[in-house]
């Protein structure tokens, strides 16, 4: 694929928090030109969160792991004067997708609906990310959804508390499916000149992991809830503890178990009612107990090599330090350096490296401060005076 595919495709993105800002990042990653919209007086919350290691208001730690690649220019569009310039920037800087995760009753007030905005530029991919679908105003923070989205109900021991996952699988689920609908739109637009309106709800994006417990529970009358680190229909499968930390174990299969009882150290639990895995499952917590009685006699090394000799499954369970040791890991990794203050981030390895990051170098430019590019585009761009910008910056406009 050509590195430059998509290096005149411009986003313009009124986002905060995590699920539009990790959409855009995504977008970003591809070459796009992304343009964050923020308020001069209110902008993206997560700005603030997370340590101050750079010494500067509104550029925290957490706001800087998905928002590199971005520029930023600042605007109040709860003034018509700002709806107005809005306008203008998609129709000037000829925007190909507009972004926003406002809710929906913002959508009028902030003229960024999208008949307001497709009348601008009638082949505008317009993308709502909304909590619980365009009719919607309910807020929905990532633990609410994921709670009534039954990722909750799904993690954790079985006879404990329900629990989070250790990301934000809403948010960043979210942005992935609306990043394939991004790309379809995109395809669409190139084939019949035609814009389109995505409208994406969170809940919807959540439930729609849950293909497995919702099949079962409504059609066979199962009752799919959290089981800790087992498995539903195989075992034994769960994390382990050895002398110096922990293992995971998955057996597929009657096969693999039995390659697992030829490690001498395991003979003994070739029993005949473990022979299948329907054996295996019945008698789950005493099998588990066994293996671990085993496991905590070796190191993680041990095992490791014990276990890839007889080809099962088995990994040590990283620390994030460690995972960043793993050689795929090692040489995906991006970079972002400040040019100001010699900042210099680690950021996560995108799931697919792209064209455009290869020819970067893996290099993204850095998380923009809050109005960093309005003399870019405002001026160099729009084409507006010095004396226009002072006037919107006095009227905080800008």
């Amino acid at each position: 694929m050509d590195e430059s595919i998509f290096k005149d495709v411009t986003v313009l993105t009124l986002e905060q928090a995590t699920v539009a800002p990790y959409l855009s990042y995504r977008l970003a990653q591809d070459g796009m030109k992304v343009i964050r919209v923020e308020n001069p007086a209110m902008p993206d919350p997560n700005r603030f969160i997370g340590d101050n290691r750079l010494n500067e208001e509104g550029m925290n730690t957490y706001f800087l792991a998905i928002n590199a690649g971005k520029k930023d220019i600042t605007l109040n569009l709860a003034e018509t004067k700002g709806q107005d310039i809005l306008k203008e920037l998609i129709d000037k800087l000829d925007v190909d997708i507009f972004i926003t995760n406002q809710l929906p009753r913002n959508y009028m007030k902030l003229g960024i609906d999208y008949d307001i905005l497709s009348a601008a530029k009638k082949d505008l991919i317009w993308v709502g990310i909304t909590g619980f679908g365009p009719d919607s105003n309910e807020a929905a923070y990532d633990p609410i959804l994921q709670a009534r989205g039954g990722l909750m109900e799904l993690t954790g021991e079985k006879d404990g508390n329900p629990l989070v996952t250790g990301i934000p699988l809403p948010d960043m689920g979210t942005s992935e499916h609306t990043y394939g609908l991004i790309m379809k739109a995109l395809l669409n637009k190139a084939l019949t000149k035609e814009g389109s309106r995505i409208d994406m709800a969170m809940f919807e994006s959540t439930v729609s992991w849950l293909t497995v417990p919702i099949c079962l529970a409504k059609s066979f009358d199962k009752h799919v809830t959290r089981r800790g680190n087992t498995h539903e229909f195989f075992a034994p499968v769960s994390v382990y503890q050895t002398r110096d930390g922990y293992v995971y174990i998955a057996v597929g299969n009657d096969r693999q178990w039995e390659s697992v009882t030829a490690i001498p150290a395991f003979k003994h639990l070739a029993k005949d009612e473990y022979k299948r895995n329907a054996g295996r499952i019945a008698d789950v917590d005493n099998l588990n107990r066994a293996i671990e009685e085993i496991t905590a006699t070796f190191s993680t090394d041990e095992l490791i090599k014990l276990f890839n000799e007889v080809k099962v499954a088995i990994s040590r369970v990283n620390t994030i330090p460690e995972v960043l040791e793993e050689p795929v890991v090692q040489k995906n990794i991006l970079v972002s350096k400040d040019k100001q203050s010699g900042t210099a981030l680690t950021l996560a390895p995108p799931p697919h490296m792209t064209p455009y990051l290869k020819t970067a170098d893996k290099n993204l430019s850095f998380p923009p401060r809050l109005g960093e590019h309005n003399e870019e585009i405002y001026r160099d761009k729009m084409g507006m005076t010095p004396e226009d910008l002072k006037a919107l910056r006095d009227s905080k406009i800008i």
